[in-house]
């Protein structure tokens, strides 16, 4: 049987290669690639038994396990198409995904049991739920979940299952235009290339032409890598899935939460070679933790650190450097639609050089996007949109409106708009600035201020309300409201978050707020976002 640019193809072949080496740790928990290529392949079996065919959606609902990597590869095996539920969304969040997704499978954590029955009526095609044990006693048999050891029992760990392509879907889903999820569709060649590196981003002889060639890169020792994200992150599944078919050992935080001093505990004990981080927020807390512990820890292990997602400031930067001096820091650029777009040490970064600056290439450009005019390639010194071609998504799920404004053909070929402003240098280089539009990035986590802005206004005393982004030293920008009151009516922070809670996720809710006498509108009624941001920076009207 041909194999193909599929990752279960890739996987299985890695495994057939290093079988005894330890492939994943979470906690307490420990595989190595045959263990995890057999208990992979007997959920997939059971999969299969219970209805589940070739391109078909199983959500995964679950913190970071062993359980989640083995529910991703059982759905590869068997060409379905694994689903990220973000586990911090609330009842209306949930609702959209799990109708948006047309899933007919999903493995959860059995604390989330009682969410899964408050929207599964919305999901009618939903018929099979695993449960993976924890200490939260949530009832999972009231949804009909079968406990995910259980599923397993009799079934077989063997590999018979049909040929795969390299255009088998996988499904990441991340925010989309109005703050509900997207579902971007990325075939496994693609993504492949574009977000896991083709098997050799590094490797002198650059990226694999043919899938065989995947075992022959396997390097004598393992490197150890560790990913902050939790799993339903697009950043720590490619983190984990690079070090998967590269051989090496994937270390995740078992803890629900980033402690950098639990994490600098495990980096010990596992010997870390490699840390990949979602920028500042992450970085904070690690170089706080040795701050304040300067010598606890024997860190020797450490060479590496990358990060993507949100902007890793050159302060922190240097900061790992002075603490690591032989340490490599890669800043990487790219999103859940476009992948990897390159990296940037630093060493072209100032404060006119935006964000960082990367190569231009036959597939890296800058695209004009004016409502009204065809796109086009900018000319030198020209801004526009930092653009994709070659190894891209093919749009997204049940969103073909979304699908053709990301996706536009020029001269004849098709590119993915990446929504982040950048410049075409003279050099022939792309200084990218960053997000365009009024999207939001917290720590890595976008975030759409009308979502937020409807959330606030559920609050009995609020009038009119506008979403903006303000500084934030952790995590890089921070939700800001900027509201007026009803008459005669007093707000607070606090009474703003409590209401946002019952909305959106924690990490949406406001955590700065403006009262003004009125929000900034054009005549039209259309928000005037720069005025609302203009007040905020300002401090005017904040409310402590």
């Amino acid at each position: 049987m041909a194999k193909h640019f599929n990752i279960a193809d890739l996987f299985e072949m890695v495994a057939d290669k290093v079988p005894t080496r330890d492939a994943l740790v979470c906690g307490a928990q420990r595989a190595t690639f045959a263990e995890l290529e057999q208990r992979a392949n007997r959920l997939a079996h059971y999969l299969a038994s219970r209805g589940v065919k070739a391109g078909d959606h199983v959500g995964l609902y679950m913190y970071n396990c062993n359980e989640y990597l083995e529910g991703m590869l059982a759905c590869f095996k068997i060409r379905a198409v694994p689903i990220n539920v973000n586990y911090r969304y609330v009842q209306e969040e949930l609702l959209y995904i799990f109708d948006n997704a047309d899933m007919v499978a999903c493995i959860h954590h059995q604390e989330f049991a009682p969410h899964i029955a408050e929207v599964k009526d919305s999901a009618p095609d939903l018929q099979t739920y695993i449960y993976v044990t924890d200490d939260s006693g949530a009832d999972a048999a009231a949804i009909g979940s079968v406990e995910y050891e259980a599923s397993m029992q009799g079934q077989a760990d063997s590999r018979d299952f049909g040929e795969r392509a390299d255009d088998d879907l996988f499904l990441l889903y991340t925010g989309g235009t109005t703050g509900m999820p997207k579902g971007v569709m990325w075939p496994h060649k693609n993504l492949f290339y574009a977000a896991l590196g083709g098997g050799g981003w590094f490797h002198p002889d650059g990226p694999i032409t043919e899938p065989e060639q995947i075992a022959g890169r396997i390097g004598d020792f393992a490197i150890v890598g560790m990913a902050l994200a939790p799993l339903m992150h697009g950043a720590c599944w490619w983190y984990a899935i690079i070090q998967m078919l590269g051989g090496n050992c994937l270390v995740l935080n078992p803890h629900r939460s980033l402690d950098g001093a639990q994490v600098w505990d495990i980096v010990e004990q596992e010997k870390v070679n490699s840390l990949s981080i979602v920028g500042d927020a992450m970085a904070i807390p690690l170089l706080d933790a040795l701050r304040a512990h300067p010598d606890r820890w024997d860190l020797s292990s450490v060479f590496s650190v990358g990060s993507g997602g949100a902007v890793f400031s050159a302060s922190k930067q240097d900061e790992f450097r002075e603490r690591f001096p032989n340490i490599i820091i890669r800043n990487s650029f790219g999103s859940s639609e476009s992948g990897n777009m390159g990296f940037d040490s630093g060493e072209k970064k100032s404060a006119e050089k935006g964000l960082g600056n990367v190569e231009q290439s036959d597939f890296m450009d800058v695209i004009t996007d004016v409502e009204g005019e065809p796109h086009a390639h900018v000319k030198p010194g020209e801004t526009g949109i930092f653009a994709r071609s070659g190894h891209i998504p093919v749009g997204y799920y049940n969103d073909p409106v979304k699908t053709a404004k990301t996706f536009v053909e020029v001269d004849g070929k098709m590119w993915l708009l990446t929504g982040d402003e950048a410049r075409l240098e003279e050099d022939g280089s792309i200084t990218v600035y960053g997000r365009g539009s009024n999207c939001i990035n917290s720590g890595g986590e976008k975030i759409f201020p009308e979502e937020v802005e409807e959330a606030v206004k559920s609050h009995p005393d609020v009038f009119d309300c506008l979403v903006v982004d303000t500084p934030d030293e952790r995590f890089g920008s921070k939700v800001t409201a900027v509201v007026s009151a009803r008459d005669n009516c007093t707000l607070t922070l606090e009474s703003i978050q409590a209401e946002a809670r019952k909305h959106v996720a924690g990490y949406k809710v406001p955590r700065e707020l403006h009262v003004v006498p009125e929000i900034p509108r054009a005549p039209s009624g259309k928000p005037a976002y720069p005025k609302a941001k203009e007040i905020a920076l300002g401090g005017e009207y904040l409310m402590s």
